[in-house]
């Protein structure tokens, strides 16, 4: 506010005449800010911040559960493999041991009938030689008497026989 005079009071607060008045109201609001905020707002911050920190160690502790948990997880399926790669390689193993036998056994059976059939063969082909040593012999002694009677010998049929026979025995020999 100004007088008349031209001359200005200045601003209210610096005036020393109403510095007492000032520094009581400063003084209660300050004492009012203080019990306001020690007794509702500070309790309720504090609150929040031990929830919070509540909230914060459990789930630390939470976290280090699963990670165990997930560790033990792990462990167990690193077993579960190992276990599995066994059980496939024991499978492999008998499959194996398994075919081979089979393929003993078919391998057995067809030398078998391999050698049944070549002692049957070689019993085949005694009789075909024993036969056409018979026919051999059947045609030598033909041939021989005819070849005796083309010459005019009389010869006993026995002694030609003989004489073939002896003959065929040695060249056998």
């Amino acid at each position: 506010m100004a007088d008349n005079a031209g001359n200005g009071v200045g601003m209210p607060q610096l005036d020393f005449s109403t510095f007492p008045n000032q520094i009581f109201w400063l003084v209660v609001t300050l004492v009012v800010l203080y019990l306001i905020l020690s007794r509702v707002a500070l309790p309720r911050i504090g609150s929040v911040l031990a929830e919070r920190a509540g909230t914060i160690s459990n789930d630390i502790a939470a976290a280090e559960t699963y990670k165990q948990q997930a560790a033990e997880a792990e462990a167990a399926y690193h077993r579960a493999l190992e276990e599995a790669r066994a059980a496939a390689a024991r499978v492999v193993d008998e499959a194996r041991a398994e075919i081979q036998a089979d393929l003993d056994a078919a391998i057995a059976k067809a030398d078998a009938e391999i050698a049944a059939r070549a002692a049957e063969s070689e019993q085949k082909i005694a009789a075909i030689r024993d036969s056409a040593d018979a026919a051999v012999a059947e045609v030598a002694r033909d041939a021989a008497r005819e070849i005796v009677a083309a010459f005019g010998i009389s010869a006993d049929a026995t002694a030609v026989d003989a004489a073939v026979d002896e003959r065929l025995q040695r060249g056998a020999a």
